[in-house]
């Protein structure tokens, strides 16, 4: 009686299949990592022994998941993974005898959504440089340029005259020439008995109230005046030179004095040359003439002294003018 057929376990001879190409897998994987430098970083993110299993579930369908889960990996595109919780290392399945439990494989497909894709949050780029915007337009600063400093230049010294002194000096010497006329007509009337001891009083204040005494005394006075403003500075000898000048029209103004005394548009033409005859060498005429001659030269001298010191002023004031200029601005800050 012949021995009865034992069957095989074929269960046992295709694990050690799927083991060894589970080995194959990860052979090729390290030999292909060792190889090929990864192209970038998500190469290294593959676990080797994953790839192995998706291997073998590719060369044996069904020996890690059921057909279900199978056809469900096939339908949303992606390969069948599973996981490292679920499934151990290759060593573990040399040992074992029967099927791996459908239960301890994860067999869950992650897929992106639309909601997923809108409610996700926005990749952010650290290496984006961050800018600031005014909320409104920032005018340019305006320039400003330097401002020019002015500096005044320097005037001119103004030259003094002596016009002025000469003026003032003028009516010292006329109240000189009246005093001194005043004198004359008294002595004169003394000489001819008119004026006595007992009306010299009376003779000395009539002549006061005439035009014959005030005329030739403001004619010396404009003449000194206007030979002071012609010489104005020069020296004293112009004033001696010209003194005769004023003399002649103090004399001149005796004369006039006559006439206005007269009067003369009471006067016709031949009394008023006989008038001027009798007066032309009249001893108060010839006085008058002297009188103001020797006045102008001492008190020309004074004038002349006064126009001296203004030309030191003038000379002392150019020559500052000078050095300020040749010193230039900065002496004027």
């Amino acid at each position: 009686m012949s021995d009865p057929d034992v069957p095989e376990n074929k269960s046992a001879d295709s694990v050690d299949d799927v083991v060894g190409s589970a080995n194959e897998g990860l052979d090729a994987a390290a030999a292909a990592r060792a190889d090929v430098p990864p192209a970038d970083g998500a190469a290294d993110a593959v676990d080797p022994d994953l790839e192995a299993f998706a291997a073998a579930e590719r060369d044996h369908p069904g020996t890690f998941l059921t057909t279900e889960q199978a056809a469900a990996a096939a339908d949303a595109g992606t390969e069948p993974v599973a996981a490292t919780d679920a499934v151990g290392p290759a060593e573990a399945y040399v040992d074992s005898t029967g099927p791996v439990p459908a239960d301890s494989i994860d067999t869950s497909v992650h897929t992106t959504s639309v909601a997923d894709t809108a409610y996700a949050a926005p990749a952010v780029d650290s290496a984006a440089e961050t800018q600031v915007v005014p909320a409104e337009p920032v005018a340019p600063p305006p320039v400003v340029a330097p401002q020019p400093i002015f500096v005044q230049a320097p005037e001119p010294p103004r030259e003094l005259g002596n016009r002025a002194t000469a003026g003032a000096i003028g009516l010292l010497a006329m109240v000189s020439f009246a005093i001194l006329y005043l004198g004359a007509i008294l002595g004169i009337g003394a000489v001819e008995g008119t004026v006595t001891v007992e009306n010299v009083g009376t003779a000395a204040v009539a002549p006061l109230s005439t035009w014959s005494f005030w005329v030739p005394v403001v004619i010396f006075y404009i003449a000194f005046w206007l030979l002071g403003a012609i010489i104005n500075r020069g020296r004293w000898g112009h004033w001696v030179i010209f003194g005769l000048f004023v003399g002649a029209a103090a004399y001149g103004g005796h004369l006039l004095g006559q006439l206005f005394q007269a009067p003369f548009w009471r006067l016709t033409p031949t009394e008023a040359v006989e008038l001027l005859e009798q007066q032309a060498f009249a001893p108060l005429a010839i006085a008058a003439f002297l009188f103001a001659r020797e006045l102008t030269i001492w008190f020309g001298a004074w004038v002349a002294r006064s126009g001296a010191r203004k030309k030191e002023l003038n000379a002392e004031a150019q020559a500052e003018y000078e050095r300020t200029l040749e010193a230039g601005p900065s002496a004027l800050r």
